[in-house]
Formats: structure tokens, C-alpha cells, sequence
């Protein structure tokens, strides 16, 4: 291969250690190398793990002159997001007062992916607590995106995305109870899967074991990578049951829903509301990508979703309620004066819930749940939108209260439901509007994660690796 290590996909990393045609310690200097050159001018990498990944590649080109047989990602460097427990290392997610929160236990998604033969070489950044779509922090500080300094690396894997697009680390890993995979694979041009509920494993040993209900219902942990073959390959490795967690499932080779249903595919395309204030050229990307689909075979309809803004709604209700109940406290304690503006921007449009209602709202749930499940026997897939409007400044959620209202409900108003029903998305880049990337996410049933990924693997062979036109733009000095 002629291209440099560092824009290897996994796939291609994993093929070229296996048939000795590169050691992996050539592999991790690459991306050691390119990561130091490169993570100043974006600020994406919190902590450089380079000493422990060189001790791990070594390893692991002796474990493969032994005969040991590879696991499926052995060699491949991946970065993990700052706030997933990683043994002896600190979990902080961008809290500057929890900066030596150390965790003593891997994370399922640690193990699984050390247990595969990856190689970790950082933590990428995060905003507070992981709770706005705009990654920045007292800790740290602000994550810029690698298309352009003046638009949002999104949030909270916004440290994740602009990384990857950087060509910093093959795969990364993010989570997701709001969009916080998907704004940033829109943002930075990359591909991303919030699986669905319990396909991910997910404990970490350091938070404290008192999550509400809500938030362990609308939370994933997922891949992120440069293109759909390599999110496949990363959301197999992660995916299973643990122990740990009562809500995880087989993997999804184990269930293999693959090609189940009807055939062609049917694919509702979302008709956006009224009341959204969606880009022209955000919609023109849209009707692109249902055409790719339509050409190669799926029936694809533009539909009224059920149900979309009391789903929006309830989720919303029932994750302001338990931010405020249970963390509340702690984020006005601990976190800095921007955390703090947006939190004041949130309540102007929150709803605490009492008792009742909250337990009214769950109520609630299991009927939209019902709705769509019913819908989605007709429509197995449905193609949204994941932000209508332009992209907003790095910044954007606290410039104003107009603008922060306009972005987490309007703008973004397909991203939330997907949480709160527990389904699997991807968000795979469609395109680019005034040279910043942007992405549509696909939709599909509890479970069929692989069929999501199908159409999404459609869209990408017309659309191509976005990134890899950041990487020309860049070469040429544009």
C-alpha cells in the first residue's frame, strides 16, 4: 500500500500484521508519530499513551513470531474516550475535579477490545460530564474539527471524531445517550453505530452504581471508524453479554439477524416538520442518499414518523429529570462557568417532572415503543436527517439561549428519539455543504444493527471516505 500507516483502514492494518507484511511496533510508531504532529493543531488527544502502546505492540509482535493465533483487531490502534474506566488510568470525564479518579477495573469495552489485540495510544477529549454536543473543558480545553476551526467537532466523542477524521487512531471509541456518537461522526465526516439497548456492555466500576433508569435505558456504547467495514468489524468485537451489565444481550454474530424480513427493504424517508428549520443543502444530501438506496434495490417512501415530537419530548422530560435529581448537585459543585451557561440554557426549556409524571412518562415510553415497533414491521429502516442546519460554531450551545434551543430542539430533533426508544443508528457522511462534511443517519430495529449497517455500507460506496478528501485538502495546503 503506497498511502502512509496512518490512513490504513483496521481492516487493511489487521490483513498487512497478520500476512507479516508490517510489524505491529511499525504500525504504532506510525500512528504514534503522525498523533504527535498532528493532535496540537486540534487538541482532540487528552492523554498520550505511547509508552504503554509501544510495551503492548512489542508484545504483541512476539506473541505472533510464537505462533499465537491473532485476535481480529491485533495491532490496530484505537483511542478510547475519556471517560470509560481503563485500569490504573484516570476517569474524569473532562471534570476538572475528577481529574485523579482512577480507575482500578477495565471497562467491558476495554477488555474486549485488549482481549482482540488493539492497541490503545490515548483518551480522547470530552466535554463535562459528557453532557453537551460541543466538546470542550476547563481540564483540557476545546477540541477544534479538523475540516474547519470555526464549526463544532460536536460532542461529547467530539474528541473521538476530530481524531478520527485527523487520522488519529484506526478506530475510536465513544458513547452515546443523546447523539453523543452521532454529532460528532456528522461534524468530522466519519461513520458511527449507537447499537441498540444491551448490545454493548457497559460498566464502569469507578462512577457510583446508583444510575437512574432512564439513563441506563437511553445509553450505548459504540464504534466509531473512517468507514462502514471498519465499524462493523469494531461493533462485533465490543458487542455481548457481561456479567456486569443486566441489560446486555448476545453479540451480533451470535443472533445474526442479518437479511431477516422482507425483501426489497423497505425505507421510510423522514418528512421533516414544519417546525424544523432544516438547510436546503442538508435536505438536497438527504434526497441524494434515498435515491442511492432506491437505485440499489431498497423501496424507499417519504413518510410522516409516528409519534416524533411526544418521543422527542418524553425523552427529554425523563433525562432532564434525572440530570437534575441526580447530578445536579455535582454539576454546579464541579463544573466550569461554560458547563454551567448551557446548563442555565437547558432549564429555560426543561421540564422537571414530580413523581407521578415521571412514572407517567415511562408509561409513556412503552406505548411509543409499541407505535414504532408496529411501524417498523412496514418500514424496517428510516433515513433521517442528524442535524438539519448548518453546522454552529465551536461554542455554539452557549452563545445564546435562542441558539441553544434552536440546536438540542430543532435542529437535532431526529437525534434523541433513537436513545430514548433504544434502537440501533448510524450516522454515515452524504456529502459536504460549503466544504464541511455532512451525515444522515439510518434507523433500524432493536437488534438489526447489521441491517443498518448494510445501508449505510450503500451510501458510503457513492458518497466515498470523506475523509479522504480533508487529507488532499490538507496535502495541498487549501
Amino acid at each position: 500500500m503506497s498511502k502512509p500507516i496512518w490512513q490504513w483502514s483496521a481492516l487493511e492494518t489487521r490483513d498487512a500484521v497478520r500476512e507479516h507484511r508490517v510489524s505491529v511496533l511499525e504500525v504504532v510508531q506510525a500512528q504514534l508519530d503522525h498523533m504527535r504532529r498532528t493532535n496540537p493543531s486540534i487538541n482532540a488527544i487528552t492523554i498520550d499513551l505511547g509508552d504503554h502502546a509501544i510495551k503492548q505492540a512489542k508484545a504483541s509482535d512476539e506473541a505472533l513470531a510464537c505462533g499465537v493465533e491473532p485476535g481480529p483487531l491485533h495491532g490496530v490502534p484505537v483511542t478510547l474516550k475519556h471517560n470509560i474506566d481503563i485500569a490504573g488510568l484516570p476517569n474524569s470525564s473532562g471534570v476538572a475535579a475528577l481529574a485523579d479518579n482512577i480507575a482500578w477495573l477495565d471497562a467491558p469495552v476495554v477488555k474486549r477490545l485488549y482481549d482482540a489485540g488493539a492497541v490503545c495510544i490515548g483518551l480522547t477529549n470530552t466535554p463535562e460530564f459528557s453532557m453537551r454536543a460541543f466538546t470542550d473543558n476547563p481540564l483540557y480545553g476545546l477540541t477544534l474539527n479538523p475540516w474547519d476551526e470555526a464549526i463544532t467537532c460536536g460532542g461529547s466523542s467530539g474528541g473521538a471524531g476530530a481524531a478520527l477524521a485527523s487520522g488519529i487512531g484506526t478506530l475510536a471509541h465513544g458513547n452515546d445517550i443523546g447523539g453523543s456518537l452521532r454529532y460528532p461522526a456528522h461534524f468530522n465526516g466519519v461513520v458511527a453505530i449507537k447499537p441498540g439497548l444491551g448490545r454493548v456492555a457497559h460498566h464502569n466500576a469507578s462512577a457510583p452504581d446508583n444510575r437512574p433508569i432512564g439513563m441506563q435505558l437511553f445509553s450505548s456504547q459504540g464504534p466509531m471508524a473512517r468507514n462502514v467495514a471498519d465499524a462493523r468489524l469494531f461493533l462485533d468485537v465490543i458487542s455481548g453479554f457481561d456479567i456486569r451489565d443486566p441489560w446486555s444481550v448476545a453479540s451480533a454474530s451470535d443472533l445474526d439477524v442479518k437479511n431477516i424480513g422482507a425483501n426489497p427493504v423497505r425505507v421510510a424517508v423522514a418528512k421533516v416538520p414544519g417546525s424544523v428549520m432544516a438547510s436546503a443543502a442538508v435536505m438536497g444530501i438527504i434526497r441524494q442518499a434515498a435515491d442511492w438506496l432506491d437505485n440499489a434495490g431498497y423501496e424507499v417512501e417519504e413518510v410522516t414518523l409516528p409519534d416524533l415530537d411526544p418521543c422527542w419530548q418524553n425523552w427529554w422530560d425523563i433525562l432532564y429529570t434525572e440530570l437534575c435529581v441526580a447530578m445536579r448537585d455535582d454539576m454546579l459543585s464541579m463544573g466550569g462557568k461554560d458547563f454551567k451557561t448551557s446548563l442555565s440554557f437547558c432549564d429555560t426549556y426543561g421540564r422537571m417532572l414530580d413523581l407521578p409524571d415521571y412514572m407517567a412518562a415511562f408509561g409513556k415510553r412503552l406505548h411509543h415503543l409499541r407505535v414504532w415497533c408496529t411501524f417498523m414491521e412496514d418500514y424496517p429502516l428510516v433515513l433521517t436527517p442528524l442535524v438539519a442546519q448548518d453546522a454552529p460554531s465551536p461554542r455554539g450551545d452557549i452563545e445564546s439561549e435562542e441558539q441553544s434551543r434552536a440546536f438540542y430542539q430543532d435542529s437535532a430533533r431526529f437525534i434523541g428519539i433513537v436513545n430514548y426508544l433504544g434502537l440501533p443508528a448510524a450516522a454515515v457522511p452524504a456529502g459536504l455543504s460549503n466544504g464541511h462534511p455532512v451525515g444522515v443517519q439510518l434507523i433500524g430495529r432493536a437488534l438489526y444493527e447489521s441491517q443498518v449497517l448494510d445501508a449505510a455500507a450503500i451510501i458510503e460506496n457513492q458518497a466515498g471516505i470523506l475523509v479522504e478528501t480533508l487529507w488532499e485538502r490538507s496535502n495541498s495546503g487549501v
